[in-house]
């Protein structure tokens, strides 16, 4: 297993349009966010 694969990076890519388009979110809502986008590539990962 690679460390850091095409999925890592798809959510990477994810969390920092989330953080730079919503740079005045709350720090919860940052934490659900993160959580929720690594749930879904978990699920896609598993699909592959």
């Amino acid at each position: 297993m690679k460390l850091f694969d095409k999925f890592w990076f798809l959510w990477l890519t994810l969390i920092c349009i989330w953080n730079f388009g919503w740079p005045n979110a709350l720090a919860h809502y940052d934490v659900l966010v993160a959580i929720a986008l690594s749930i879904i590539i978990f699920k896609i990962k598993l699909k592959k």
